[in-house]
């Protein structure tokens, strides 16, 4: 498996950073699909033109038969079919690696600053998102732009995986027929053509199907998995939520109006008071003239009850 070591390093990077799910598909990627192409069918159809033999000795009428029979490999469709089915998964590591180098830029900088500056420190963590991602045990979070990012990989992964199971079924359908009956120039008439190991053939053909359709139906679930897990993650965001009406009710009302009455005496005791140590006759004395002889310290009770 020398040839898949590199897709294979860097998809185990993406295990870390993929829900549990993500990780089943990967290991259905690598042992079911990957490891059984490299051992098993590349074997098998390894005489797959030298044993394709017609009935015919017209020169480059075989060539012509094989071609119409078999457009491309089927080995070499399913290389193509892993390649394209991973490229969204390294596209969106790509994205996390991204993300998580400008964390650590955000952190560096942060950590410079508070070596000069403490005041400085707190501005820069209230003016950069410190950063949300990164878990204390090294692993990220799948939110925010992350989320997004993972759940556009996951559609392109649908897609493309559909369009090969389509695309395998109007190639070649999915059984192969121990004879193929050809009639293309130059050969001279309808030409029978006889395939090597066509049940054997066929057999590895569904198992690679039947491999493609659970990674498809993988993905599905894992999509379905991240819209509920959203959906509980907004709802749980909304409850916290506390909703004040704009117009409180009547007992609201007659509560402040009751403290007024109280903060009003309050005000009115505190000027009588003061008029009598001022020698303006116990209660007798015009408000005003009271009012002008309090203190402006006096005049904040009113603020002490509010």
């Amino acid at each position: 498996m020398g040839e898949w070591d590199l897709l294979g390093r860097l998809l185990d990077k993406v295990q870390s950073h993929s829900t549990v799910i993500g990780k089943v598909w990967l290991t259905v990627l690598f042992v079911f699909r990957i490891l059984v192409l490299n051992t098993a069918t590349e074997k098998v159809w390894g005489d797959e033109q030298s044993d394709f033999i017609c009935n015919t000795q017209q020169p480059g009428c075989e060539n012509v038969c094989y071609d119409m029979a078999f457009p491309i490999s089927h080995v070499r469709f399913w290389v193509l079919q892993i390649i394209a089915v991973a490229t969204p998964k390294l596209l969106y590591l790509g994205h996390v690696l991204h993300v998580l180098h400008v964390e650590k830029k955000a952190k560096e900088r942060m950590k410079k600053q508070a070596e000069l500056d403490e005041q400085a420190c707190m501005f820069l963590r209230k003016a950069y998102k410190v950063p949300t991602f990164t878990k204390g045990n090294g692993r990220i979070s799948i939110r925010g732009r992350l989320l997004r990012s993972y759940v556009l990989h996951l559609v392109g992964k649908i897609v493309l995986e559909a369009a090969f199971i389509v695309g395998q079924y109007l190639l070649y359908g999915f059984t192969l027929e121990t004879r193929y009956v050809c009639s293309r120039s130059p050969c001279p008439h309808k030409v029978d053509c006889f395939l090597s190991r066509p049940t054997e053939k066929s057999v590895f053909i569904w198992f690679m199907l039947v491999a493609a359709v659970v990674s498809l139906f993988l993905s599905l679930v894992e999509l379905f998995y991240l819209f509920v897990k959203a959906v509980k993650e907004c709802m749980a965001r909304r409850q916290d939520y506390t909703v004040t009406p704009v117009t409180p009710p009547l007992s609201e009302r007659r509560a402040y109006k009751s403290r007024d009455a109280v903060i009003q005496n309050c005000v009115n005791l505190e000027l009588e008071l003061q008029g009598r140590k001022l020698g303006l006759g116990g209660g007798t004395a015009p408000v005003n003239e009271v009012a002008k002889n309090v203190s402006p310290e006096n005049n904040r009770i009113g603020q002490i009850f509010i």
